[in-house]
């Protein structure tokens, strides 16, 4: 669950507060209990499941969610696998039924090699989400229009790409993600593409309100102390930004200040 402290919570998203900006998926791991030390290790407090790929009925053997409790972490159900708006609709509500919650990531996939998003159709299946109570987190292109318009319709957070899912490429267009963040008030939650705790900084320090990121530790030689770099990369990069990074020159400029030296 989201935790709560004396000072004001890192971002919202809907009723929801957060003071961790890191958030974990819960694919690709060893096993449900390794996902749990790295949810821990990474300080993460909301999880990202996906509803077409995890078990929820225990006639058919161990449930992540036996493990990843969510009495301890947010669950964000999330639409993984989906392809049409219809689809993308009908797998959130059954989310809404097994969870109990009307948050969603929203997933509407368009391209089977790349997994980019369908833009239109994620355009369609928000707004069919919204109208139905649903809290919809949308995963979308580095488009800045997209994300004004999906901000426009009332969604609490966009999640724009930084690189095809689980391809650990990194920022690849941080230009986009600046104007993205600059042209919308709402948290900007960057989504896929960060392959180690140099990216998770950079990103940090463009200004992502948060990261979301599922490969780039499960798939680490070390998941676990990858999950605790993501968190210090996370924690290094949001102190960067906030703290204003130094103006870049072309030209050298002596570290100590040459008024006032003695001239021999």
């Amino acid at each position: 669950m989201s935790k709560t402290s004396a000072e004001a919570p890192a971002f919202k998203i809907g009723r929801f507060e957060f003071n961790s900006r890191l958030i974990i998926g819960s694919g690709k791991y060893e096993s449900f209990e390794q996902n749990l030390e790295c949810a821990e290790v990474s300080g993460a407090e909301m999880i990202t499941v996906a509803l077409r790929r995890v078990n929820f009925d225990a006639s058919k053997g161990p449930r992540l969610l036996d493990v990843i409790s969510p009495e301890r972490f947010t669950i964000l159900p999330n639409t993984a696998g989906c392809y049409t708006a219809d689809d993308a609709v009908t797998t959130a509500r059954l989310g809404r039924e097994l969870l109990e919650t009307e948050l969603v990531k929203l997933e509407v996939i368009g391209d089977e090699r790349t997994l980019f998003p369908d833009v239109p159709a994620t355009l369609e299946a928000t707004q069919r989400l919204i109208d139905d109570g649903f809290t919809v987190l949308p995963y979308i292109t580095d488009d800045p229009v997209a994300c004004q318009r999906l901000e426009a319709m009332g969604c609490p957070a966009v999640m724009p790409l930084a690189a095809p899912i689980g391809s650990g490429m990194g920022i690849r267009n941080p230009a986009n993600l600046r104007i993205i963040m600059e042209t919308v008030e709402v948290p900007v939650i960057v989504d896929a593409g960060v392959g180690t705790a140099s990216d998770a900084a950079f990103a940090m320090e463009l200004g992502a309100t948060a990261l979301l990121m599922n490969t780039a530790i499960a798939h680490a030689k070390d998941p676990v102390k990858m999950a605790k770099a993501m968190r210090q990369g996370v924690e290094a990069g949001r102190a960067a930004y906030e703290a204003g990074r130094m103006p870049k020159r072309l030209y050298a400029s002596a570290s100590s200040p040459l008024d006032g030296t003695a001239s021999f």
